[in-house]
C-alpha cells in the first residue's frame, strides 16, 4: 500500500447509519451476522480477517460515527455495496430569500 492509500484509509468519514441499517435488515442480519459477513469479504479481499464489533456497528447505524475510510470499505464489502453507497452524504444548505 501506497502513502497516499493510507491516508485515504485512515481519514475519517461518517457512514449513513440509515443506510447501514436498511442494507442489514434487507439481508435478515443481526449486528453479529454482519460482523461475520465483514470478515468473510475481508478474507476473500486480501486474505486477511479484518472486522469490527457489534457494538461499533450500532453506533455507526444509531449515531453516523465517524470511522476510518478503511472501516467504512469493510462495512461495505460485507453489505455488498460500494462505500459512497453508505456514506453519509452531506446536505444541501437552504437557500436563503433574497430580498430584492
Amino acid at each position: 500500500m501506497n502513502h497516499g492509500q493510507q491516508d485515504d484509509d485512515d481519514r475519517r468519514v461518517r457512514p449513513d447509519g440509515l443506510a447501514v441499517r436498511r442494507r442489514r435488515h434487507e439481508h435478515g442480519w443481526s449486528h453479529r451476522d454482519l460482523v461475520r459477513a465483514i470478515e468473510e469479504a475481508s478474507v476473500v479481499a486480501s486474505g486477511v480477517r479484518e472486522s469490527t464489533t457489534p457494538n461499533q456497528l450500532a453506533g455507526i447505524e444509531e449515531h453516523d460515527e465517524p470511522v476510518p475510510y478503511s472501516l467504512l470499505r469493510l462495512v461495505a464489502a460485507g453489505l455488498d455495496c460500494d462505500p459512497v453507497d453508505i456514506l453519509l452524504r452531506p446536505t444541501e444548505p437552504k437557500e436563503s430569500p433574497t430580498t430584492h
